[in-house]
């Protein structure tokens, strides 16, 4: 890639920043910050790179989706993350989310069920610098409770209710976000773990490809 096609691509994440996050909304310096820096040009398919900052979901393959730049932007300002948390990611799809949510946590362990897809994120991740992430192929709706608990758990994908299996795969007054309705309506919301049982605190409406496996949607 030229020195010339960077800059334009450094300039347009800086604007999506400015223009569709920061004006829409996002506040934490710390995401908005981790959103300027992430080159979402690597995470789309090569013919849909003139629209990587345009701020909506594009096709990846397989009838997955790249999720919109602000839902990615709210999805982790719900997480509220401060640097020290270890991650789970279900849902890798192209693998932009697992790179932002890399630019804020300690670690992060991506889930994706489609193998062409995970090995393309990790493809993806690796070029754009993010060789740490872990990239699983799995049902991302049961976890991977090899590896938990996690501080943060993130979904991109809808369920039609909280996955028990995620749920319970959290540190205590962890934090999960996630879509949750039917196929066609949806809000995403945050999910805290309490000693009193699954606290949902915040949401708003969204759109997502349904969750598919043991805990989400049949497939």
């Amino acid at each position: 890639m030229s020195p010339d096609i960077q800059l334009e691509y450094a300039a347009a994440r800086r604007e999506l920043v400015e223009r569709q996050l920061a004006a829409r909304g996002i506040r934490d310096p710390r995401v908005l910050a981790a959103m300027g820096r992430v080159p979402r040009e690597l995470f789309v398919p090569a013919a849909a790179r003139k629209l990587a900052y345009s701020d909506q979901a594009l096709p990846i393959g397989f009838g997955q989706t790249i999720s919109q730049p602000y839902m990615v932007a709210a999805a982790c300002e719900l997480l509220g993350l401060a640097g020290n948390e270890r991650v789970l990611d279900v849902g890798t799809g192209s693998g932009y989310a697992a790179a932002v949510l890399a630019e804020l946590a300690a670690e992060v362990l991506t889930i994706e069920r489609i193998p062409e897809l995970a090995a393309s994120a990790q493809a993806a991740l690796a070029e754009a610098g993010y060789q740490q992430v872990v990239v699983r192929v799995g049902d991302g709706s049961l976890g991977a409770p090899d590896r938990s608990p996690f501080d943060a758990i993130t979904a991109a994908a809808a369920a039609p209710r909280v996955p028990p299996a995620l749920y319970d795969q959290l540190a205590p007054g962890g934090r999960l976000v996630l879509p949750i309705g039917t196929r066609g309506d949806q809000r995403l919301v945050l999910v805290v773990q309490t000693p009193s049982g699954p606290d949902v605190r915040r949401s708003l409406p969204c759109r997502y490809v349904p969750l598919v496996g043991a805990e989400g949607f049949p497939s």
